[in-house]
């Protein structure tokens, strides 16, 4: 099929839709092929082929050179196989040349859609390449609609979405609204690539640290390990390579300036930064600040701690609904248990008296069994008792004696804390009624002036 300037048409829509010229010449030899099977019929082995020099798609049919034809449609004699080649013999294969200009306005038509198919795919393929290299990076683009709850995202060449659960809940957008969001996922599908994003992972709170510390693109501060609760709270722990740099205040910035940064991208997600240490200890400490910490208590093969901070930085260290202490078990992989001084110190008590009735153990006994980790008298009655006779003057029979008295004064102490219990809700309970009456009371007597004044009217009228 002759078309006037198609090299020139074929090389401008290239250039347009960036798309190989091979792509478009390959989309055009199928879109003729296919409009001419449906004129010719589909079991026809047809075939075309782009000539470069005519500027030309020319159509082939493909027959079977024989001595006698029996199927007009598939065979052709030698006679007629040698006018198009002479060198052709019976039993090969030989293309004849079609009349492509019988071809009217239905099979235009269908050598359109197919072009236009073939170039959209052609796009697709293109589109899905350029963002499957972006996966687990972080994109700008701009609201464009709401389907179903999730956000379509217009990042230039293609859309993406922003699922429900891949939303921070107090975020709120509207059409035309600038985001930023990381790239979980790149899908190939029917109708292009499906982009999947995320406000919520913990990635790009990483990625966008790793946007604003150029000590983090240059390597030398590095991200061990973060925890975020998005739209809340989020802890990372940074390690530097170099001793001279300090990798907190490498990300903190002048004034706050590169961690504020982030700050206004997770809208208002508050960040705290801490030093990474090898060092359990040291590290789980520097995970529950700002709350201070007196002392920690390591269990290696549970890989759990009990930390024990000062009375008036217990709430410090276990946040609000608990949320420090949640996000230091995540950032750094180690079971935490927060106790106060004081009650360490009347579980020390309970303690002392379960190995008193061991003559010449007390105190420093129960100080050491706290230092090996038997934080409470349940653990005391159940440890074994190769811990115990390792304590000196406690022997196989002083260390039975001991956990049997750590059961009993189990029971004690439950009974304890139960009267304890009762008379705190008591205690509630009296100051609520007590509240109540001052409250009624009050009420009682900001109504008794305007009593009397109803009361004294008449007399002044008569």
């Amino acid at each position: 099929m002759m078309f006037a300037g198609l090299k020139r048409e074929i090389d401008q829509v290239a250039k347009d839709k960036g798309i190989d010229r091979m792509v478009i010449i390959g989309a055009l030899e199928e879109a003729l092929k296919q409009a001419a099977r449906r004129k010719y019929g589909q079991e026809r082995a047809i075939e075309a082929q782009y000539n470069e020099e005519l500027e030309e798609i020319e159509l082939f049919e493909f027959k079977t050179v024989v001595a006698e034809i029996t199927d007009a449609e598939t065979q052709i004699t030698l006679d007629q196989a040698r006018g198009d080649d002479p060198e052709a013999e019976v039993g090969d294969e030989i293309g004849v040349k079609l009349d492509t200009a019988e071809f009217g306005r239905i099979v235009a038509q269908t050598a359109k859609q197919v072009i236009i198919q073939r170039v959209r795919d052609a796009e697709r393929d293109i589109v899905y390449d350029e963002y499957k290299d972006r996966a687990l990076e972080v994109v700008n683009g701009i609201v464009r609609r709401f389907e179903k709850g999730s956000i379509i995202v217009d990042l230039g060449r293609a859309e993406a979405m922003l699922p429900v659960k891949e939303q921070v809940p107090r975020e709120n957008y509207r059409p035309g609204d600038r985001i930023r969001a990381y790239v979980t996922e790149v899908n190939k599908a029917t109708k292009g690539p499906q982009i999947i994003l995320s406000r919520c992972s913990r990635e790009l709170l990483t990625k966008l640290f790793e946007q604003e510390v150029p000590e983090m693109y240059e390597g030398i501060v590095t991200i061990e390990a973060s925890a975020r609760e998005p739209g809340g709270r989020s802890k990372i722990a940074v390690a530097s390579r170099d001793s001279d740099v300090d990798p907190v205040g490498a990300c903190v910035g002048m004034k706050g300036s590169r961690v504020q940064a982030v700050v206004q991208e997770l809208r208002g997600e508050r960040i705290d930064i801490v030093p990474w240490s090898p060092d359990p200890a040291r590290y789980v400490c520097s995970a529950l600040s700002p709350a201070a910490v007196s002392k920690v208590i390591i269990d290696d093969g549970a890989k759990s701690m009990d930390v024990i901070v000062p009375d008036d930085q217990l709430s410090l260290a276990i946040g609000r609904k608990g949320q420090n202490v949640r996000l230091a078990v995540q950032l750094t992989g180690w079971r935490i248990d927060i106790k106060s001084e004081s009650a360490m110190r009347e579980v020390a008590e309970w303690l002392a008296r379960a190995v008193e009735v061991v003559d010449g153990c007390g105190e420093p006994e129960a100080e050491l069994l706290l230092q090996q980790g038997i934080t409470s008298l349940e653990d005391l009655a159940e440890c074994q008792s190769d811990l115990l006779t390792q304590l000196p003057g406690i022997d196989e029979a002083g260390a039975n004696r001991i956990k049997a008295k750590a059961a009993e004064l189990t029971l004690e102490k439950v009974a304890d804390d139960e009267r304890k219990r009762q008379e705190e809700e008591q205690r509630v309970a009296e100051e609520a009624a007590r509240a109540a009456a001052e409250a009624a009371s009050a009420e009682a007597a900001s109504e008794a002036p305007a009593a009397t004044e109803i009361a004294a009217e008449p007399e002044a009228s008569s």
